[in-house]
């Protein structure tokens, strides 16, 4: 894969965190059945940093939980090349009524969100979830839409988008790549 560029830089990124956050609190307020939870591995690791922006802004503690959805997925029985790497989903709050905001980093062809949503339902019955993501890049493959974006960004079908975080990529960036 060759890199085409930056789309986000780390200063950038911090920025448009802010103003989801803002975004959430404005829809929300003092919701006190608002939770997050993000899709492991980078959504939940920007989950937790807009968890931070939520608990400085509302002056408490937002609960916040990180979701495993690689056993819903329906791509990784076709691929037998593929074992799905398995991480734990860990909520520590209760699913059954909570107003969800659910966390990924990418928002594609919608099946990863799929995935979570069938996941979630696990859990319990939510009163409502709503999807946040760093990065819409389009070329849906399922009806599914986020209530917040961070950058919409008009991608070809060889091309994907990396979203690089501090936690597991040393670097904060969102860059555009061409694929083989």
């Amino acid at each position: 894969m060759k890199e085409c560029g930056t789309i986000l830089n780390d200063k950038e990124m911090n920025r448009t965190l802010e103003r989801l956050a803002i975004e959430v609190y404005e829809r929300h307020g003092e919701c006190e059945t608002l939770a997050i939870l993000g899709i492991q591995r980078r959504g939940a690791d920007l989950a937790e940093r807009l968890k931070k922006l939520l608990d400085d802004r509302l002056g408490r503690k937002v609960p916040l939980g990180k979701l495993d959805i690689n056993l819903y997925r329906d791509d990784w029985t076709t691929n037998l090349e593929l074992t799905p790497v398995i991480n734990c989903s860990e909520i520590g709050f209760e699913i059954e009524g909570a107003s969800i905001v659910l966390v990924d980093d990418v928002l594609y062809s919608g099946r990863t969100i799929r995935a979570a949503l069938e996941a979630i339902l696990d859990y319990g019955r939510p009163r409502r979830v709503e999807l946040l993501v760093m990065v819409d890049r389009g070329n849906r493959e399922l009806p599914i839409q986020a209530d917040y974006v961070g950058k919409k960004v008009e991608t070809s079908m060889g091309q994907h988008v990396n979203v690089l975080v501090n936690e597991r990529d040393d670097e904060d960036r969102v860059c555009l790549v061409e694929g083989d």
